[in-house]
């Protein structure tokens, strides 16, 4: 007799506990979850969790959650089955067969999240991490949370089963539970505050608070005098109240309120250094208006109904805040003593601060720092969370909410459980870049999740990668080819480019020092001080004079002159002293202002190549007029030091017409055809190429061009143009 009405209560209960979480759902919905009950009570048995909770509570808890926050059924189902795939063999399958594929889709994405359990676990109880690191890691793991699932249903699955867990807790009193709450005020609750699911939020930080600080926890809810029930009754009448005096005068207005939770009220306590009495929005209520005069007016009946609170009137809306967060603030007192904050705003203003970007839970969380993209999906997400509270039955709103996952970003682990967020696409070089930029240098091999895979294979989020690396070495030019895939981020390539560069910098100068030595030994002067030599050829310091040996732009004769303390042997050695300069200027014909003499034949120099507007100046030859020079030549800089006497003032006259020989070096990965798509490119600009002169040598390739151009910005163009060219280095001036 016992047993059986033993049975019979047992029944009735699980009957009630079905219509429960039938809510909302039509017949059919409610015969699926049925039999997913009987399935999962079935396949679970008497199993724990290592929690010690058993598996079927813990998933009809979980169910139970979901009916309070209006899910649908496939969402309720899965809950009921989130456990079957570790306690069935072929569970995945049988559920599939049984209860459709959007069910093991859901399934599958709680059992991918909770693999994430020991990482995030031992991450958040790392006490002797550097604060700040564990703040931005916290924030890439809440983000990583988000973006291992396609459809966010399962990240309130794994928020429902969070909350379950810690309720579980609050009847035990194990030392296990302080980390979980930890983890949870770190990760969870915050996941929650952004989409706005604020009563899996509250009790979340609530609980977790109780867990951490059990006795501040006691200390506010003593102080607080009320129990909670008391609390929601205080704010409901105030609600109405409330309600009936907008009504009276014609407005129309939402309203409603909750009482400040125990969390809020420690952490508002503790940020602003307050004493609990200085802490008046314990109980807050809501208004929302149509118009910003409604605003003011219900300001009004406000401070009428309840005594205002000296000094605690805040007008966001005369004046908003840095986010352009608008809102009336005021807090009164009630008559029997208690305080009351009201907040009033219009439907414009409440859209704004909610999905706006015065975001509530940037306010909360005190962040600062913006990523427009993530707050948009954010934004999004909150909007579908209000969305079904009038379209529940809808698949429409399913379809929406299975595509609103934040996929954009890929989140990787590495072997010590750091997580590393990068652009959907990358590779294990670019992981490697993100890390360290010698580890991207000294990359040789990679594994994800202990497999060995090729350098070019895309990464998904959560993996864990590790990267095989040499003692030393570097990069492969192969990388920068962006068929082969090696590379998907702009700053591993740029990286790539400048070890690259710095390497073919390396050895243009050991070719220099090589070049100038010999020319030395050979001069018989291999003790020469090459600062002091450097500087007499115009030079800032000797590696510039090595790199312009290297380069071929260094005269041999001049060179040689220097070094024996000679004239250099070049045109205007017998040049006439510069002629008696007038006050009056005049122009050539080339556009070349000579100051303080009528006419002069003026010539460009064929070392640098002046252009328009280029810093020039004039040396007097024999014979040949004025050689124009670019102020920064060394040759102009060497012939100056010798011969100042020489040395006239030149400017370009009005607006030069004409066009001009300038010299073009390009460093580049030589490849088939790196010339003919830099020729491509002054065919486009319609750029006259006049000489050309390259060389290769070790796969690095040298191109010289002297072209004609009209004006500067036209040259400075092109060399952007030739910079973007697949394999080059480097692009400038000669």
């Amino acid at each position: 007799m016992v047993s059986v009405a033993h049975s019979v209560a047992a029944q009735a209960d699980f009957d009630q506990t079905l219509a429960t979480l039938s809510e909302g759902l039509g017949p059919e919905e409610a015969e699926r979850l049925r039999a997913a009950a009987l399935f999962a009570q079935q396949a679970y048995g008497d199993h724990l969790l290592g929690s010690g909770e058993g598996v079927w509570p813990h998933a009809l808890g979980m169910a139970l959650i979901l009916v309070g926050l209006k899910l649908d059924c496939d969402s309720r189902v899965a809950a009921l089955l989130f456990a079957v795939p570790s306690h069935e063999q072929d569970g995945l399958a049988r559920i599939e067969s049984d209860f459709g594929g959007e069910v093991v889709h859901l399934v599958s994405g709680i059992s991918r999240l909770n693999r994430l359990r020991p990482i995030t676990r031992d991450f958040v109880a790392d006490t002797e991490a550097n604060p700040k690191e564990v703040k931005a890691q916290v924030e890439v793991l809440r983000k990583m949370l988000l973006s291992m699932v396609e459809d966010i249903r399962v990240v309130l699955l794994r928020l429902a089963s969070r909350t379950q867990t810690l309720r579980y807790y609050a009847s035990r009193p194990e030392e296990l539970r302080a980390h979980v709450a930890r983890e949870t005020l770190d990760l969870y609750a915050p996941l929650a505050n952004r989409l706005g699911v604020w009563e899996l939020k509250w009790e979340l930080e609530d609980l977790s608070f109780r867990f951490l600080h059990p006795e501040t926890y006691k200390k506010i809810a003593k102080m607080l005098d009320e129990k909670r029930v008391e609390r929601e009754q205080f704010i409901a009448e105030a609600t109405e109240r409330l309600k009936k005096e907008v009504a009276a005068v014609g407005i129309q207005a939402e309203v409603y309120g909750r009482p400040k939770h125990i969390y809020s009220i420690w952490n508002k306590m503790r940020k602003k250094d307050l004493e609990f009495s200085e802490v008046y929005d314990i109980r807050a209520l809501r208004v929302i208006v149509n118009e910003v005069k409604d605003c003011y007016t219900v300001l009004g009946i406000v401070h009428n109904i309840w005594t205002p609170i000296s000094k605690e009137f805040d007008d966001y809306i005369s004046n908003p805040k840095g986010n352009h967060y608008r809102s009336l603030h005021t807090a009164v007192r009630c008559p029997d003593g208690r305080s009351l904050e009201v907040q009033i705003r219009t439907w414009e203003m409440h859209r704004h601060a909610e999905l706006g970007i015065a975001a509530h839970w940037r306010y909360k969380e005190g962040s600062k720092r913006s990523d427009e993209g993530y707050d948009d999906k954010i934004a999004w997400l909150r909007q579908l969370l209000t969305w079904k509270e009038e379209v529940t039955d809808s698949s429409d709103w399913v379809k929406h909410y299975k595509q609103a996952a934040l996929d954009d970003t890929l989140y990787v682990m590495t072997p010590q459980g750091k997580v590393v967020d990068l652009p959907k696409g990358a590779t294990p070089v670019d992981f490697a870049y993100r890390l360290h930029t010698d580890l991207g240098h000294r990359c040789r091999g990679a594994k994800v999740n202990g497999a060995l895979v090729p350098l070019n294979t895309p990464l998904q989020t959560g993996q864990q990668v590790e990267i095989v690396v040499a003692k030393q070495g570097g990069p492969s030019r192969d990388w920068l080819n962006p068929s082969l895939g090696y590379i998907a981020t702009k700053s591993a390539r740029t990286k790539v480019r400048t070890w690259f560069s710095n390497l073919a910098l390396e050895e243009t100068l050991a070719e220099g020092r090589t070049i100038i030595a010999k020319e030395l030994q050979r001069l018989g002067a291999g003790g020469a001080n090459l600062e002091e030599l450097a500087g007499k050829l115009g030079f800032a310091k000797a590696d510039d004079l090595y790199i312009a040996a290297a380069r071929g732009e260094l005269g041999l004769r001049l060179f040689q002159a220097t070094v024996r303390g000679q004239e250099p042997p070049v045109e205007e050695r017998h040049a006439e002293p510069a002629p008696r300069r007038r006050n009056k200027v005049e122009p050539t014909d080339r556009g070349i202002l000579i100051v303080g003499v009528d006419k002069l034949l003026t010539q460009l120099a064929r070392c640098c190549k002046p252009a328009p507007p280029d810093d020039i100046g004039g040396f007097v030859t024999r014979g040949k007029g004025v050689s124009i020079h670019r102020h920064d030549c060394p040759n102009f800089a060497m012939l100056s030091a010798l011969h100042p006497e020489r040395v006239i003032e030149v400017e370009w006259g009005g607006r030069p017409e004409g066009i001009f020989p300038v010299d073009i070096v390009v460093d580049a990965h030589d490849r088939q055809g790196l010339l003919r798509d830099i020729s491509d490119i002054f065919a486009k600009e319609k750029i006259n190429v006049i000489g050309v002169n390259t060389f290769s040598k070790q796969g690095k390739a040298h191109m010289g061009f002297t072209v004609e151009i009209g004006e500067l910005p036209q040259m400075k163009r092109v060399l952007k143009l030739i910079h973007d060219v697949d394999g080059v280095v480097g692009a400038r001036r000669g």
